[in-house]
């Protein structure tokens, strides 16, 4: 039964996961196979408008739910969801953060700790912190990570306020360097902050599945929500497709797949082929950019489901 809790619009306690997500890595130029394809789409999305006529589409071709970076047209791109609430009305949406090339520069000129300050005092809300950060630097902060991560949570999301939010990610950049250091406590903490906080339900984006499942079982998050690059060729699967295979059959987890196409290297019929006679397998996210892409991705999600 979907619930309303503060400014965003929030299902039931049980995880509702959409079979089918729209991802939006096309619209940032984002192509691991080729550059020059990568360049190609930076081209063709480089104003709002173009991207979100590729939304519209997709919404019209039946898809409502999104999964959508942080970038930092995500903000625009919501605006554009809420000031047409009434069309977008069984929106559902799955936010990821940080979306971390926003912050590559800032951490590259002034280092960790200052550009977590001048990201955190720019908004007119957090002044406690930007003065713990201020004055205390990275010994203070070592303390209060916990509470700095949960403020840096509530300014990714204040671009999606009143929208209907299901799941929010952490990108993989961020897992994937916590879980190398084994840093359970703050796993632990992003997920009952999403839960009590935003009543959504938390997501891991990785790119090692199994290693990942492991360690947040061993974490206590049960059944946990899991994104990951899963295809026919073991493209970006670590360390291989044979344990990602085993790990999904196995352990008890919510498993979410990106990048089936491999960037383009598998026909989408065979690339969904393989994922859908995947057992357990909840969702697939998939990118396109145009509406005949967008059409045949979807018919066939739906048709091997």
């Amino acid at each position: 039964m979907e619930k309303n809790l503060g400014v965003f619009k929030i299902m039931g306690n049980e995880p509702m996961l959409d079979r089918v997500i729209f991802g939006d890595n096309q619209f940032f130029g984002i192509n691991h196979m080729s550059e020059e394809k990568a360049q190609a789409l930076a081209e063709k999305f480089r104003d709002l408008k173009s991207i979100t006529d590729v939304i519209d589409i997709a919404y019209d071709c039946g898809i409502r739910a999104f999964m959508l970076n942080t970038h930092e047209i995500a903000k625009d791109i919501c605006d554009h969801w809420r000031q047409n609430s009434t069309r977008f009305a069984d929106l559902r949406l799955y936010p990821s953060m940080p979306y971390a090339h926003k912050y590559a520069s800032a951490v590259a000129e002034k280092g960790i700790f200052g550009a977590l300050k001048d990201i955190i005092m720019a908004d007119s809300s957090v002044g406690e912190i930007a003065g713990m950060l201020t004055k205390g630097g990275a010994s203070l902060f070592s303390k209060d990570m916990i509470k700095v991560m949960q403020l840096l949570v509530d300014i990714e999301m204040k671009a999606f306020r009143d929208l209907n939010v299901r799941v929010i990610f952490l990108q993989n950049i961020v897992t994937d360097l916590l879980l190398g250091f084994g840093v359970k406590d703050v796993f632990v903490a992003f997920a009952s902050y999403i839960k009590e906080k935003y009543g959504a339900e938390p997501g891991f984006v990785t790119v090692n599945l199994p290693h990942l499942v492991n360690f947040l079982l061993e974490c206590g998050i049960e059944n946990p929500i899991v994104c990951s690059t899963i295809n026919k060729t073991g493209y970006a699967m670590n360390p291989d497709k044979e344990l990602y295979e085993k790990t999904i059959v196995e352990k008890e987890f919510h498993p979410m797949a990106m990048s089936i196409l491999a960037s383009g290297a598998i026909k989408p019929k065979e690339a969904v082929e393989y994922v859908c006679r995947m057992p357990n397998i909840r969702s697939i996210v998939f990118g396109a950019s145009s509406k005949q892409h967008i059409i045949e991705t979807k018919q066939l999600i739906e048709n091997y489901s």
